[in-house]
């Protein structure tokens, strides 16, 4: 059955977009040309099936939690870890990836922080794409675009939605408030709360919350950025000769850590 297209947002997009406040410095129009508009390159393509080591990281920490919760079995045992590893295939990453997924899985398992909640969804982190969440601004309609790591039922009924994190990246909070629009359009009615995790420094956000005109504020915003760079694909699409004048870079130190160094010929 053929899919009904729309523009669409997602928290991605909306970073790519704009930068955290503070990071200002540190962001690149220019990537976001890379990522949405000439994706389907070759060479693009090749650097956008790359994960870096922090997104390994991430994503097999998530996978080692899920596996966890699958079984508790694991979680009572002593060679719990051991035994998720080798689900994970962890003896195939590189050592580096493989040492610091080891620890964080005993730092969790040491202090199972999920351990009891009541899960309405726990992601292993490798499902693929989310299915779209339409949102409506008058008579256009948009897809949101929201994984979200696992969402729990508090014992006052309140849903807790969780974001899982490795590494030392600050919290986003545009992050979580993605998220509470996308959980008050998938459960209408329901109080709602966000908070971060970071399992390797085993540190917590503050609970996030959102109330309905704020959120209606928010969805106005990324309607916004989804309309923005429709069109600008459209500008780029028919001229692509100008791709860094619709893309502008920002070229400095952060082109080091940049995916798309080695085929931008602004990079430093």
């Amino acid at each position: 059955m053929r899919t009904t297209w729309r523009p669409f947002v997602s928290y991605n997009l909306w970073s790519l977009f704009e930068p955290a406040i503070g990071r200002e410095q540190w962001h690149c129009p220019m990537k976001r040309g890379f990522a949405k508009a000439r994706k389907k390159e070759p060479e693009i393509a090749a650097l956008l099936q790359q994960d870096s080591e922090a997104q390994t990281v991430g994503l097999l920490v998530q996978q080692g939690i899920y596996e966890f919760h699958q079984d508790l079995y694991f979680l009572s045992r002593s060679n719990g870890v051991r035994q998720i590893s080798r689900i994970l295939r962890l003896e195939t990453q590189p050592l580096e990836i493989r040492d610091r997924v080891t620890q964080i899985l005993r730092q969790y398992h040491a202090n199972p922080v999920l351990l009891g909640k009541d899960f309405l969804l726990l992601s292993r982190g490798d499902e693929g794409f989310p299915d779209p969440i339409v949102i409506r601004d008058q008579n256009r309609e948009f897809n949101l675009f929201a994984a979200i790591d696992c969402i729990v039922t508090e014992p006052d009924e309140t849903l807790h939605i969780i974001d899982i994190k490795t590494g030392r990246s600050d919290f986003d909070l545009r992050q979580a408030y993605v998220y509470l629009l996308a959980v008050q359009y998938l459960y209408p009615n329901r109080s709602v709360i966000a908070s971060f995790y970071n399992v390797e420094s085993q540190q917590w956000s503050h609970p996030i919350t959102a109330t309905p005109n704020q959120l209606k504020v928010l969805q106005a915003e990324l309607i916004r950025i989804a309309q923005q760079h429709q069109q600008d694909l459209q500008r780029y699409k028919q001229d692509p000769q100008n791709f860094a004048k619709f893309f502008p870079p920002n070229a400095g130190h952060q082109c080091r850590a940049c995916q798309f160094n080695s085929v931008c010929q602004f990079a430093v």
